[in-house]
């Protein structure tokens, strides 16, 4: 088991370096200086230089490259072109709406695709599994944008239950989590169908075992049959679906984070590529990566800790 998780923190790190130099190497190629348009068409050259070397964009690509992951190894994220804070304090501001969001929709999430998926696979073939499996390839086809659209004019403008947009910080944590469960809701369903067919499929293969047979024949009900037999050992794919869930519901939300005005690091992100702040977007981008990155590692050590079939195979 130690073996493993040593293999998989060499791969995570080997990622990690080759993933900022993609992303150091492709922000460094955008068209356009930084400074120059920080400064305006009429900026002086002169005062121009001089902003490029207070901004730390003088130097080769292999110095600044250096730099820029010396300092995030120690916590320095650099300074904001724009705002001319660290982006280290921007990130923390913006961490506190994305985070809670990724894990609200992550368990709407749950609590929708588990039931649906259970549901479907006990009564497969019949009219409550076409029904789900219907609304599913419906929630996946769905834009999630487009529905938060939806959203938003009927239970904001129409209704008036909620607010349109924006948040109003956790100093009313009541209202906060009432600005977050559309958004929450927009990123959850396509994710939520997608973890229900998954769910479904696995618990209709492990429904097919020998071993459930004879827990039926037993005369154990179908219901205590999926739950306490095959729902277990349906884990694994789930396990693996829902890490890449979270990972995108935290990395992938800028969307929605601009539909809904909440701001959040998809919100930062955005904002720093049309104000050409590429030290924010790349210490943020890689930022998001480290979270993939990481997230997936969790649930390669989860489920490997769930089927002991793995633990053995990663010791031989």
């Amino acid at each position: 088991m130690m073996h493993m998780i040593l293999l998989r923190l060499l791969s995570m790190t080997l990622s990690l370096l080759v993933a900022s130099v993609v992303i150091f190497v492709m922000l460094q190629a955008v068209p356009g200086d930084p400074a120059a348009f920080m400064l305006g068409l009429n900026a002086q050259p002169d005062t121009v230089a001089a902003l490029r070397t207070e901004l730390g964009l003088e130097g080769g690509l292999i110095q600044r490259y250096v730099a820029w992951v010396g300092g995030m190894v120690t916590g320095d994220f650099g300074t904001s072109y724009t705002y001319r804070v660290p982006v280290a304090g921007l990130v923390a501001d913006r961490i506190v709406v994305s985070g809670p969001l990724a894990a609200y929709a992550l368990i709407l999430t749950l609590i929708i695709a588990i039931p649906a998926g259970v549901l479907a696979a006990a009564r497969r073939n019949r009219v409550s599994d076409w029904g789900i499996m219907g609304f599913t390839q419906l929630g996946i086809a769905v834009p999630n944008f487009w529905f938060a659209m939806l959203l938003v004019a009927f239970f904001a403008v129409y209704l008036g239950w909620f607010s349109a947009g924006g948040f109003p910080g956790w100093s009313t944590p009541v209202q906060a989590i009432k600005a977050l469960t559309l958004p929450a809701i927009a990123l959850a369903l396509p994710q939520a169908s997608i973890l229900a067919r998954v769910l479904r499929g696995a618990l209709i293969d492990t429904l097919d075992q020998d071993y459930i047979r004879t827990a039926r024949a037993k005369g154990l009900s179908r219901r205590a049959t999926v739950i306490r037999h095959a729902l277990r050992n349906a884990a694994i794919p789930v396990l693996t679906i829902l890490g890449l869930q979270f990972s995108f519901l935290l990395a992938g939300a800028i969307i929605i984070e601009n539909v809904f005005f909440l701001p959040g690091l998809g919100r930062l992100i955005f904002q720093g590529i049309t104000q050409r702040d590429l030290i924010v977007v790349q210490s943020v981008t890689m930022l998001l990566v480290f979270a993939v990155i990481a997230v997936t590692f969790a649930v390669e050590i989860a489920y490997t800790l769930a089927d002991p079939r793995l633990r053995r195979r990663s010791a031989t």
